[in-house]
């Protein structure tokens, strides 16, 4: 770990590319803010999203950079668009889905900062599986949720 005392900068199109579950841009990593925070971009295809899921270490906070989003966030379903963000605490049942009818981009944020390190875990580790893939996110703190009492309700 860094100590945090200068600006960190990501520059128009600096980052590295992670690709668990497609193409994550990250753009500042928690070893550069002393842990307290991370930073990626993810261009998510119409009708697409992760299943319902929950973190147990970090809040993220969402920016629609483009396009249309539905967020479901314990018993509450909001749609964004462009420009609109959304604050979701850890510890809540959460997903999000593109509802747009093109590719939509969503800038995130974690605090604190590690969560953005999953998506090169994940390409790194290839699980195999459910198991596989849930032995992955656990050392994230991530877990995912049987979302089909959800999925009847709406």
């Amino acid at each position: 770990m860094t100590t945090f005392k200068t600006p960190i900068i990501s520059q128009p199109g600096d980052g590295r590319i992670a690709l668990g579950f497609g193409p994550h841009l990250i753009r500042m990593f928690a070893d550069e803010t002393a842990d307290r925070f991370g930073l990626f971009e993810a261009d998510i295809p119409a009708g697409e999203g992760p299943p319902l899921h929950v973190h147990e270490r970090e809040d993220e906070f969402f920016r629609v950079l483009s396009g249309r989003f539905l967020f479901i966030c314990g018993d509450s379903r909001t749609e964004v668009g462009e420009g609109g963000c959304v604050l979701l605490p850890r510890g809540v049942p959460h997903r999000f889905q593109n509802i747009g009818t093109g590719m939509g981009r969503l800038m995130v944020i974690v605090t604190p900062g590690g969560f953005e390190g999953f998506f090169q875990a994940v390409a790194e580790a290839c699980p195999a599986g459910p198991a596989g893939l849930e032995a992955v996110s656990a050392r994230f703190g991530l877990r995912f949720v049987d979302d089909r009492a959800e999925a009847q309700a709406a």
